[in-house]
Formats: C-alpha cells, structure tokens, sequence
C-alpha cells in the first residue's frame, strides 16, 4: 500500500504520543476507527485525554514495544535527536513508518491549509482563527499545539476545507506542509541547537513562504525587521496585519503580543471573507488554551496562579508584561524552569533580562528535554545576571520550589508558574482554591 494513503492503515502505533503535536494525528486517527497504540516515556495530561478517547498507552520507548502486527508507525521528530539509535531501529522494521511532520504534510496536501507560523504566538493565533472559523460555521480541522479550552483537546475534526494547524519551525519540520495561507508571526533566533544562527532560521521560513500558491496569501507584520527579507519578493499576495486596528476589542487577556494574535486573526478572516462581527465577538468569547496564560486559581494563602509555556525569552518577557498589565499593583512572582541546556546557553543573557521584570524569580534546574547533561551551564548562572528583580532564588527541584511559592506568597500576589518542562505539576500542587 502506498504510504501516502497512511490513514487507510488500521492498526497505527505511535512513538511519543504524548507530544501535542503527533497527539493530534493520534487524536485523529482515533475518531476514524483505527486501532491506535502507542508510548511516550512520561505520562500527562495529553496521554491521559487519548487514553480515555480510546488510545492504548504504555510508559517507556523501545523498538521491543512496537507490536509484530503493527499497520504503520509514526514517531516524533524528538527521537531524531535524543534517541538516533532507536530511529535506526524503526528505519530496520519491515513495518513502515513515517515522522510526525511527514504524515502532517500528507494530510495538509489535501486541504486548504492556513499554516500559523512565528518563534513565537503560534498556539495563541491557531486557537483564535479555530475559534472565529467554529462560531463562523466554517467547520474546520484545526490541529494546535495545546488543549483547547472548551474541548480539552489539540485536534478539531470538521467536514469544511480548511485546515488550520500550528507550523512548528523546529528542524524545518513545518516544511512538509502545503500552505495556502500562511502566517509569519514573527521571527527570532531560536533552536540554535539545530540553526545557526537568525539568517539560518530566517531561511527556513522563506522557503516555506515559497510554498504558498499565487491564489494563497502571506500574511506578516512588515514592521518586524527580522520577517521583512523573509517575504521580499515573492510572488503572492502579502497582507499586513499591523494596519489591522483592535482598538475597539475587548480582549479577555492581557499584552500586546496577544493584540498582535487578535491583529493576524483578523487579517486572515478578512482575507477568507467571514464576518467581522462575527470574528470580534469571537475573540471577545475566547478563552485560552492550556499553558498560555492559563488561570489555574488561588493558593491557600490567596495569592493568583497562572500557567504558561514560555520556554524563550521574549515569551518570558510578553508573560510577565502581560500580568503586569493585568494586575498593575500587585506583586508578580515568576518561578521558571528553563528548557534544554543549548537554549539557555545561547540566550544566558536575554533570560537575565526578561525575568528582570518580575518582582521576585525562582529558578529551577534545567530541564534537558533531548539533550544530555550540560555542567557548563546551571540556572544558577542566570541569577547572577539577574539585577532588578527584587529578590532571586535557585532551588533543587520542584518539590522546594512548591513549598518555598506556598510559604514566601501572600493573598495580593500573582505567581507565574512558566516553563516547558515539567513545571506546570507545580502550578497544579498550589492550588487550594479555583
């Protein structure tokens, strides 16, 4: 059978279910009948919403896991790097396999695909347009990077033409897709344990961008210095988000990065002809996704929790402006767990500055993700570099940074709970009180 065809497998197994991007195919494949296995070697709140959908999960990764009988399997693009060997293996089996973007891309091509790209906004921007294309009436797939709030899930099925899916940057990955429309958030240099630097980075984008039909549309901010060259002659239409005005928007979360999601939503209905009226009340009603700003409650002392994601520094930076923004007279305190050595390393500095912001930081260990332990770079480095926040402490694990946020945090105060890794646990432990 032609891998092409992949979805007329029946028997699929999944390695690294748990990623929210190849939990979406997973998802996907559930709701169509197929028989879908797989494993991840954490357990989450991901896996745990596939199992109840009717996924079969073991905790662990190896190649003695993958069934005999196994159809098709598809892996995560994590492996790649934190397990060649086990890549290898898969590569030996006489059973088939695709990578997660390989089987995104097949399933793209036979869409109308409105790709959302940028280091940084993606999952916020997929959110919003599924969002505006739901109460449209559109029915659209959407795949996103992250559990919607409504559904508790990251993949939409719908019987309409688009797709709106989350195109992840990370090693080129977005590359096997087949954009119709594509939106560049924004760039900066990110994934420098893969890129070389921003014109490397920048280069991966255009090539995408090269792949819009002359019927398609790029959509981008021509104010951003680092998207412009990206764009510069190429031969289809480029829409402006930045002309868009939300200044009669009344968004439900604070920050100007989420005003410039609200700005490139907007474009792209505009473009795709759907009500304006519509689309406003839309994101008036939007209510986040899991991990971006989320509002997790109230410890038992009253102080105000918050879960986000950010894993670079200007997410960082946009998280505690925005709470800033929201609660201009309260104390943020920001506990951040960085994420991969290389990151950390490359971006010492801005890290420094970003979590400056804050009134008070508490620093985690790094968490290594695929990469292996790196003695030449600690959390502990970034304290030092830290200068205005008003006080700064490294802790040991997550077990002293719970008990150091639930005994320092008093009813007035915001905790910020942002990182990646496993951190959000923290966020869940806090809590006394929705």
């Amino acid at each position: 059978m032609n891998i092409q065809d992949y979805k007329k497998f029946n028997k699929i197994y999944f390695i690294g279910i748990g990623g929210i991007g190849i939990s979406a195919i997973a998802r996907m494949l559930i709701l169509e009948g197929k028989e879908v296995i797989g494993s991840d070697i954490s357990m989450s709140e991901v896996t745990d919403e596939l199992i109840k959908a009717g996924a079969r999960i073991e905790k662990g990764q190896s190649l003695e896991l993958i069934p005999k009988d196994a159809d098709l399997i598809i892996y995560t693009a994590a492996i790649e790097v934190a397990d060649p060997e086990l890549l290898m293996g898969i590569k030996n089996l006489s059973i088939p396999s695709l990578s997660y973007s390989q089987a995104l891309g097949i399933y793209s091509k036979n869409k109308k695909t409105i790709a959302i790209s940028g280091t940084h906004g993606k999952t916020t921007t997929t959110a919003m347009l599924a969002k505006v294309l739901l109460d449209a009436k559109t029915e659209p797939n959407v795949i996103v990077g992250s559990l919607l709030t409504e559904t508790k899930t990251n993949y939409v099925a719908g019987k309409g033409e688009y797709l709106v899916v989350e195109a992840d940057e990370y090693r080129r990955s977005f590359l096997s897709l087949h954009p119709y429309i594509l939106l560049i958030n924004n760039i900066d240099a990110d994934h420098l344990d893969y890129y070389k630097d921003l014109a490397d980075v920048q280069s991966a984008f255009r090539e995408l961008a090269l792949r819009v039909p002359k019927d398609g549309a790029v959509v981008c901010n021509l104010k951003n210095k680092n998207v412009v060259p990206v764009v510069q002659g190429i031969d289809v239409p480029i829409y402006d988000y930045s002309e868009v005005s939300v200044s009669d928007l009344k968004l439900p979360f604070p920050g100007e990065h989420n005003r410039d999601n609200a700005r490139a939503t907007l474009c792209i209905v505009k473009i795709l002809g759907i009500d304006e009226v519509v689309a406003k009340k839309a994101l008036e009603d939007f209510r986040g996704t899991w991990r971006r700003f989320e509002y997790k409650g109230k410890t038992v002392n009253g102080t105000l929790v918050y879960d986000d994601y950010a894993h670079n520094s200007q997410k960082v930076q946009a998280v505690i402006q925005g709470a800033r923004e929201m609660y201009p007279d309260k104390k943020i305190i920001i506990a951040f767990q960085p994420h991969l050595f290389s990151r950390t390393k490359s971006f010492l500095n801005e890290f420094a500055e970003a979590l400056s912001g804050a009134d008070e930081v508490v620093l985690l260990p790094i968490y290594p993700a695929r990469e292996a332990f790196d003695s030449t770079i600690s959390s502990a480095m970034i304290a030092e570099k830290i200068t205005s926040a008003g006080k700064t402490k490294v802790v040991k694990d997550a077990s002293e940074a719970e008990e150091y946020l639930r005994n320092n945090s008093k009813d007035g105060d915001v905790i910020l709970v942002v990182g990646a890794g496993d951190i959000y646990k923290i966020a869940n432990n806090l809590i006394y009180e929705k």
